[in-house]
C-alpha cells in the first residue's frame, strides 16, 4: 500500500502544484489508508467520489499553472461536530442525528477549500464532543494506534488517529477543555487550541454560545510547520462570528524557524494543581531537558492558582451550562427528547451538569477564573511560553463505561476527566496552547507536552514546538512509518 505519510502537507501541496504528484493520487492513497485502518473507527463518514472530483479540479488547475492556495490538492479531514460540509452527514456523534445532513459549509470548511484543500472525510467524536474519550453509538470507539485497547482521546480523537496513521496530514478539531490537545497527546500528533476569537466559529442559531468556557476550533497536524500553515489558513476575522478578531500581522511559518537559543521557557510539571503519573512526568522532563541542551533557556516556575477543587468547580459549572444549553437548542431544532433518546449515559450526565445553576452562580465563577488568568500571566513573565504535560496519565481505556483513573501517583482522585488532563485551565483563561509529542513511556505509550503562550502569541508556541521537533524529531515514530 502506498503512503505519503513521511511527507508534510506543505511538501505535498507543492508537488501537486508542480505536477510531480497528482491530487487524485493523494486522495486514492488517503482512501486506501482509511480502509486499511478501519479498525480505528477514525471516520464516521468518508467522502470518496466528491473528494475525487475536487482532486481532479486541483490537478486541472495545476496543469494550467494555477495555484489554488497553500493546501492545493491536499486531503484534509474534518471533525464531525462544528466543522460542517454541505450535503454531507453532520451527526455530532449523536445517534438520533445519524442521518442528519449539513445544509451549509462551516467557516472552517470554507477556508480549507478556499486554500485548495480536499475534504476527504468526517472524523469520529463522542456525542456532542462531551468528553475526552472518542466513542459513540454510530461508529464505536476510536483507540490510539499505539494500543488498540486505549483511547485516542477526545473529543477530536478521530482526527488524531487519522493523522497518526498517515491517512491525512491535516485535520480539524475543536476544544472546550482539551479536545484538541488530549487526542494529540494520546496519538503522538499536534493539536493547537488557538486564542479565543482567532479562528472564527459560528453556531447557526447562537453566535454567542462559545465564550464560557472558551470553545474554539483549531488545526491538527503531524509536523509543526504544517500546523503553522494550517493555522494561517484558518485564522482571521469573519463577520458571522461576533467574537472573531483580525489576524495578527505575523508569519506563523517563519515563526517555526526562530533560533532555538532565542527562546525562553517556564516549566511546571503539574501547574502546582494536581498529581501527574511518574511515567508522564519523566517523559516530559526528558523532553524539556532536550530543549535546554539545545540552547533554550528553561526556568522552573511555581504557579499561584486557585485550589484544584475551586478551579475545577468553576470549569464544571461553566462547561455544564454550555452543554445544557447546547442540548436544549438541539432538542428544539431536531425534536430530540434527551431523556428518552438512544444516547450514552455519560452524555445525559454531562447535559445535566448545568441543570439548576442560575445565571448569577455561573457568572460568579469568573472570580476563580480571573485568579487563574492572573496566575498564568505571572508564570509567563520573563518567558516566551509555559510548558507542562498535556495529560496527567498515559492514554486510558477507550470505552466510556470504563471511566477514568481514580488514582494518580499514589493520590486518590475522583475519576473525572479534569483529573486526567492539564488542559482545561486554559479554556478558562483563554491562553493559546498546543500539545506536541514529548516521547513515549517505557511501555510504548505516547506522551504529550503542552506549550502555552500569551493571548495571540501563537507564533511563540509554534517557535518552541518547532525547536522541540528539531531536537527530538517524531515523524519516524508514527505507526505507519
Amino acid at each position: 500500500m502506498s503512503s505519503f505519510g513521511g511527507q508534510s502537507a506543505r511538501e505535498l501541496a507543492g508537488a501537486v502544484r508542480n505536477g510531480s504528484l497528482s491530487s487524485l493520487e493523494l486522495v486514492e492513497t488517503a482512501l486506501e489508508r482509511i480502509e486499511a485502518n478501519a479498525a480505528l473507527n477514525a471516520f464516521i463518514t468518508v467522502i470518496d467520489d466528491r473528494a475525487r472530483e475536487r482532486a481532479r479540479m486541483a490537478d486541472r488547475a495545476a496543469s494550467r499553472d494555477e495555484s489554488l492556495g497553500p493546501l492545493h490538492g491536499v486531503p484534509v479531514a474534518i471533525k464531525d461536530l462544528r466543522s460542517r460540509k454541505a450535503g454531507v452527514r453532520n451527526t455530532m456523534g449523536l445517534a438520533p442525528l445519524a442521518e442528519n445532513v449539513a445544509d451549509e459549509d462551516s467557516i472552517v470548511v470554507e477556508r480549507i477549500e478556499a486554500a485548495g484543500g480536499v475534504i476527504i472525510g468526517i472524523t469520529n467524536t463522542p456525542a456532542l464532543g462531551h468528553t475526552i474519550k472518542t466513542e459513540n453509538r454510530i461508529a464505536g470507539a476510536t483507540p490510539t494506534p499505539f494500543d488498540h485497547d486505549r483511547s485516542a482521546g477526545g473529543s477530536s480523537g478521530g482526527s488524531a488517529a487519522a493523522l497518526a496513521v498517515g491517512a491525512v496530514q491535516l485535520a480539524t478539531g475543536s476544544d472546550i477543555g482539551g479536545s484538541l490537545r488530549v487526542p494529540a497527546a494520546c496519538c503522538n500528533t499536534l493539536g493547537l487550541k488557538p486564542t479565543f476569537g482567532l479562528v472564527p466559529e459560528r453556531v447557526p442559531s447562537d453566535g454567542f454560545s462559545t465564550h464560557s468556557p472558551a470553545f474554539v476550533s483549531g488545526p491538527m497536524a503531524r509536523t509543526t510547520e504544517d500546523l503553522a500553515v494550517f493555522l494561517d489558513v484558518l485564522a482571521g476575522q469573519d463577520s458571522r462570528d461576533p467574537f472573531s478578531v483580525p489576524r495578527p500581522e505575523m508569519d506563523y511559518v517563519v515563526a517555526t524557524e526562530r533560533p532555538t537559543d532565542d527562546l525562553a521557557v517556564a516549566y511546571s510539571p503539574n501547574l502546582d494543581l494536581q498529581p501527574v503519573a511518574p511515567s508522564v512526568r519523566e517523559t516530559v522532563d526528558a523532553a524539556v531537558d532536550s530543549l535546554a541542551a539545545a540552547g533554550v533557556t528553561v526556568d522552573p516556575v511555581d504557579l499561584s492558582l486557585p485550589p484544584y477543587e475551586e478551579l475545577s468547580m468553576a470549569y464544571v459549572e461553566q462547561v455544564g451550562v454550555f452543554f445544557t444549553s447546547f442540548a436544549q437548542q438541539l432538542a428544539e431544532q431536531y425534536d430530540i427528547d434527551f431523556e428518552r433518546a438512544d444516547i450514552e449515559e455519560t452524555v445525559r450526565s454531562t447535559i445535566a451538569l448545568g441543570t439548576g445553576i442560575d445565571a448569577t452562580a455561573e457568572r460568579l465563577q469568573n472570580v476563580p477564573r480571573t485568579a487563574a488568568y492572573d496566575g498564568i500571566e505571572d508564570a509567563l513573565a520573563g518567558s516566551d511560553v509555559l510548558v507542562t504535560p498535556t495529560l496527567t496519565v498515559p492514554p486510558y481505556s477507550k470505552h466510556l463505561a470504563d471511566g477514568y483513573p481514580t488514582e494518580i501517583d499514589g493520590h486518590s482522585v475522583r475519576g473525572v476527566p479534569t483529573d486526567a488532563m492539564l488542559t482545561w485551565v486554559f479554556n478558562l483563561t483563554g491562553h493559546p496552547a498546543v500539545s506536541v509529542p514529548a516521547g513515549f513511556t517505557d511501555d510504548g505509550l505516547p506522551v504529550g507536552l503542552q506549550i502555552v503562550g500569551r493571548r495571540f502569541a501563537e507564533a511563540d508556541i509554534l517557535s518552541v514546538a518547532a525547536a522541540l521537533e528539531r531536537v527530538r524529531p517524531w515523524m519516524a515514530q508514527y505507526p505507519e512509518s
